[in-house]
């Protein structure tokens, strides 16, 4: 029996719906296994601006530095997305946690449901058994770095900055995961243009001598984008900066099917903050249609890597390949051949899932 403290951050929009889903499986989880987890909730984003008129206020800072392990849903409100002066926005929330917790490892595995290959926009036959892990760089690049606006405001500049610290953290990460899966990790740059790429490269090439059991493949972005459509499978553990991570891994959503299905982790050396890739998705909100499968797989991977559970977070999975085996579906993941009485909505999906957990 573990006693473990969770903080559950819903955050903005469906962020609210999902993550309500997520903290459900848990608590399934703790009373299977004889775990005690705790929660407390924080708020973040727009609903932290409207409330307090800060992003991520110092209380929410605090209660996740004291909690083992963050669930979190989504920051964003069309509000923001349409007045681009204004000066304070709810992503400035979310890079502050990331900052302020040293979350510098966004995980995202992309694994493919054999249920979910007609969901998909790419030829079955060419997806099948795709699954790759992706380590995304959280806390350099051009969000970091210095920005403003100069010859009167009719130029804007955007600075790219890495160090070779940095980069030796998340590629020793990415190395030892490689360790575990295929033995094959893809480093992805723009070293034929960027310095950035380039202090990337080298710092790479000298952690793989320190790993001579992993295969390693160095691309370029442009053709790792082409490639992830082309051939996914190819894949394993690809490890790249935080701007090329942030596109590449929403186009290899598609691979899954969608990019309600997809779970992240981001880790540091203190509290990880398990997220679904998926954003506020305000054009839903409220409507009960969210696919919650995103968090559920969120929180199977809390468990793994923050609280070492593996057999609880293997029979979480394991009951979303049951609900998609069943042939359950939400809105965004059924084709012309679901029948109609299994699409479910947000809290059904849920309510399957705990059934056959």
């Amino acid at each position: 029996m573990a006693k473990k403290h969770i903080l559950v951050v819903p955050g903005d929009g469906i962020g609210q719906e999902v993550t309500l889903v997520g903290k459900k499986v848990l608590d399934k989880i703790a009373a299977r296994f004889g775990h005690e987890f705790t929660y407390d909730e924080a708020l973040i984003g727009h609903v932290a601006i409207e409330a307090t008129g800060n992003p991520l206020p110092d209380a929410s800072l605090e209660k996740m530095r004291k909690s083992d392990a963050v669930l979190f849903g989504a920051v964003g409100h069309p509000k923001y997305d349409n007045d681009p002066s204004a000066k304070v926005r709810p992503e400035q929330g979310l890079l502050k946690m990331r900052k302020e917790l040293g979350l510098y490892a966004n995980l995202r595995p992309i694994k493919l449901f054999d249920e979910l290959l007609g969901a998909s926009s790419i030829k079955p036959e060419i997806l099948k058994g795709a699954d790759i892990l992706f380590f995304r760089e959280l806390t350099g690049d051009i969000y970091f770095g210095e920005k403003g606006r100069k010859n009167d405001g009719n130029t804007a500049f955007d600075v790219a900055e890495y160090s070779r610290f940095e980069v030796e953290r998340i590629g020793r990460k990415a190395f030892e995961a490689a360790r575990t899966r295929r033995k094959k990790l893809c480093s992805v740059d723009k070293a034929n243009v960027l310095e950035t790429s380039r202090l990337w490269r080298e710092e790479i090439q000298k952690l793989a001598v320190e790993y001579p059991d992993v295969e390693v493949e160095y691309q370029f972005v442009d053709s790792t984008a082409m490639m992830l459509i082309k051939d996914p499978r190819r894949f394993d553990v690809v490890v790249t900066a935080n701007l090329f991570g942030d596109i590449l891994t929403d186009e290899a959503s598609q691979i899954a099917g969608s990019m309600g299905m997809l779970a992240s982790a981001s880790i540091g050396d203190g509290t990880g903050v398990y997220e679904p890739i998926h954003g506020s998705a305000h054009d839903i909100t409220g409507k009960g249609i969210a696919n919650p499968l995103a968090s559920v797989l969120s929180a199977a991977l809390l468990l793994d890597i923050s609280f070492g559970m593996k057999e609880e977070s293997e029979l979480v999975i394991s009951a979303v390949d049951k609900v998609l085996k069943a042939g359950y579906r939400t809105v965004d993941i059924a084709d012309k051949t679901t029948p109609k009485e299994n699409i479910l909505g947000t809290e059904a999906m849920g309510e399957a899932v705990l059934k056959f957990l």
